[in-house]
């Protein structure tokens, strides 16, 4: 991949961010998706690359969504995979609530997971305790491990998990270890990466959701040295004869080279509410502002990105009612 390609997905962030947030507070998650989805297909058309989505969002909750197969890019340039989730946090934007992101993850053709939209069970955790996580140990051995890694008391562990009540049983768990909890309502891509930064106060992630903000959340832990490891969990019987056909064992636990594999891999988010890591768009009359991170694996690059964008000379998609 050339390395231009990571400002340039960047604009793609920033496009999405910038027109979803015109949404905030509005109650209406389908629209701010909607939004997010046309202006990153708005900006792709521009971006020098042949791009195929491998694993995308919208078929579990019917919204709008950069389906699996499409051809994103000019048709010129590296040949790559793409998984993309133009608004991770559909409801956090309906509510106005915190850390939804635009976000976008590629790497080499034949290198992301190819899998269908469903569930997928997830542990995470960064740099200090990668090779010392099982997703198939318990909830209270892995708290351990993480402790242990980052010479932490137990309780001093902080492990996010989604607000479901599908999860009660993990969070009862974590509980009765003494480690503590933050619940998020959604958004668990950005919960998995805050797992590879200090400031965030986040040490693991633990639960079950979405398997492309899996496959996402891999590349950019995979950039920050973190690590991740899944299990597809198939909803019904047409969701595992999909998983069938497409040559993959529900069964297999999914480790960081099954998500993405080589070398080279880019992650791409802009921030679209405020969040630990990444503040929200900020309309600031005339222009707005973005704060964006882009890494790349190959390099290791990580860069953090301001953007100033003049809404009076180039509107990203102003927002119809």
């Amino acid at each position: 991949m050339e390395r231009s390609l990571s400002m340039e997905l960047v604009r793609v962030t920033e496009a999405a961010a910038v027109s979803a947030s015109r949404w905030m507070g509005r109650g209406l998650k389908n629209e701010a998706d909607d939004a997010a989805t046309t202006a990153m297909r708005t900006v792709f058309d521009t971006i020098p690359m042949q791009g195929i989505v491998v694993i995308g969002e919208g078929e579990m909750d019917e919204a709008p969504m950069l389906y699996i197969g499409e051809k994103l890019g000019t048709g010129n340039g590296p040949e790559v995979d793409v998984a993309v989730d133009p608004l991770e946090g559909t409801n956090i934007v309906a509510a106005g609530g915190w850390n939804a992101l635009a976000v976008i993850a590629i790497a080499d053709k034949g290198n992301l997971l190819n899998a269908p939209d469903m569930y997928m069970n997830k542990i995470a955790v960064g740099p200090e305790a990668v090779g010392k996580i099982d997703i198939d140990a318990s909830v209270t051995e892995n708290l351990m491990a993480v402790a242990k890694a980052k010479n932490k008391d137990i309780g001093d562990i902080v492990a996010t998990v989604l607000n479901r009540e599908r999860h009660a049983a993990i969070i009862e768990e974590i509980r009765a270890s003494g480690a503590r909890i933050k619940l998020i309502n959604d958004g668990d891509v950005a919960a998995a990466i805050n797992t590879a930064f200090d400031e965030t106060g986040v040490d693991i992630l633990f639960g079950l959701g979405g398997a492309p903000e899996g496959v996402i959340a891999a590349v950019g832990l995979k950039c920050l040295g973190g690590e991740i490891q899944g299990r597809l969990v198939p909803s019904n019987d047409a969701e595992r004869e999909r998983c069938i056909k497409m040559g993959i064992d529900v069964d297999k636990v999914l480790y960081m080279d099954d998500l993405v594999k080589g070398d080279d891999a880019i992650f791409a988010a802009t921030g679209v509410t405020d969040g630990e890591l990444l503040r929200g768009v900020q309309f600031k009359g005339g222009y707005c502002e973005t704060h964006s991170l882009v890494m790349r694996s190959k390099s290791g690059t990580i860069r953090f990105v301001e953007g100033r964008h003049s809404m009076e000379k180039k509107p990203l998609l102003v927002m119809q009612d």
